[in-house]
């Protein structure tokens, strides 16, 4: 049974943070499945993944490709189709608790400075540890990543 880790970004956007996590999970292995809520904001991020030094190269892919399931990480609006063991949502992308019970871990991320993203996170916690996943909460408000809370 895997874990929801909720990652209140207040120091870094997005772009900088999803990499050192996609980094973590591909060092343990896992293919992992990044879920928006919508396609140009994926295809965006697809561009800034690009962008990483060499020493730093992630392979992944947009989502809708003939190569879906070959992809160690690939950006969807959808389900995984590449055999994820982990799930990262972003922008308020949908997470069910079935998703956590059965992936190896999930990964909510979300803006701290959006007072809707931080509401629609508050709601995904409630919702997920009362189906009874286990739960993380992370915040970087000290300047490096610190474990707040934990359900």
């Amino acid at each position: 049974m895997g874990a929801a880790y909720f990652y209140h970004l207040t120091r870094r956007p997005l772009e900088a943070t999803l990499p050192l996590l996609l980094d973590k999970a591909r060092a343990a292995g896992w293919r992992i499945a990044v879920r928006g809520t919508d396609a140009g904001r994926l295809e965006w991020l697809d561009e800034k993944l690009w962008l990483g030094g060499e020493e730093s190269f992630l392979p992944h892919g947009l989502a809708g490709g003939p190569h879906d399931a070959d992809q160690p990480v690939l950006l969807t609006t959808g389900d995984a189709a590449n055999g994820a063991a982990c799930l990262m949502a972003v922008d308020g992308a949908g997470v069910t608790a079935q998703e956590v019970q059965g992936l190896e871990r999930v990964c909510i991320l979300f803006d701290g400075h959006d007072a809707e993203a931080l509401a629609r996170a508050r709601g995904q916690w409630k919702a997920l540890t009362e189906a009874g996943c286990s739960a993380q909460y992370w915040s970087e408000d000290a300047g490096r990543w610190e474990k707040k809370a934990e359900k």
